[in-house]
C-alpha cells in the first residue's frame, strides 16, 4: 500500500511538471539566401517558463565555408518582428525594435549596428514573424 501512494505521488509530480516545460519556447526558423547550405537563422530559447524574455541568435551559414551563432538582444516571449533588408553583397541589415544588425555570410559576421538614418538601408526582402504561435520567416513586402 505504502508503495502505491509513493508511485501516485511521483506520478502527480511528473504530471505538475509537463506544464512547465511545455511553456518554454525553444524554436528556430531560418532565411534561406539561396540554398538550404546559404542562410540566416533566427533561435529562440526560453530556459524557464517563469522568465519573460527569451534568449536569441543569429546563425548565419554560407556551407561549406562559414557557421556562426552570434548572440543577439533578448526579446518578449512574444516575438518583437525581426525585418530583413539586403544590403549588398552577402550582407544584410535586421530590424528589431530599437535594435538593427548588419549580418554577412561572405565574413561569417554578426554585428550591431546604430543605424542613424531614418531611410531603409536596402530593399525590404521579409521578416521574422510569429504565425500560428511559431517564429517563421516570410518573404516579400
Amino acid at each position: 500500500m505504502a508503495h502505491a501512494a509513493g508511485l501516485s505521488v511521483r506520478w502527480l509530480g511528473l504530471l505538475f511538471c509537463v506544464p512547465l516545460l511545455v511553456a518554454c519556447e525553444n524554436s528556430a526558423s531560418s532565411f534561406m539566401v539561396d540554398s538550404r547550405e546559404h542562410s540566416v537563422s533566427l533561435l529562440r530559447e526560453q530556459p524557464y517558463f517563469w522568465d519573460g524574455t527569451v534568449n536569441q541568435s543569429l546563425v548565419v551559414s554560407r556551407l561549406p565555408h562559414c557557421q556562426r551563432k552570434v548572440a543577439i538582444y533578448p526579446d518578449e516571449t512574444t516575438l518583437t518582428p525581426i525585418e530583413v533588408f539586403a544590403v549588398g553583397n552577402r550582407l544584410w541589415a535586421l530590424h528589431q525594435g530599437p535594435h538593427w544588425y548588419l549580418v554577412s555570410t561572405e565574413h561569417c559576421a554578426v554585428q550591431d549596428w546604430k543605424n542613424a538614418s531614418t531611410e531603409l538601408p536596402g530593399a525590404r526582402v521579409g521578416a521574422f514573424l510569429l504565425r500560428d504561435g511559431a517564429p517563421v520567416f516570410v518573404a516579400g513586402d
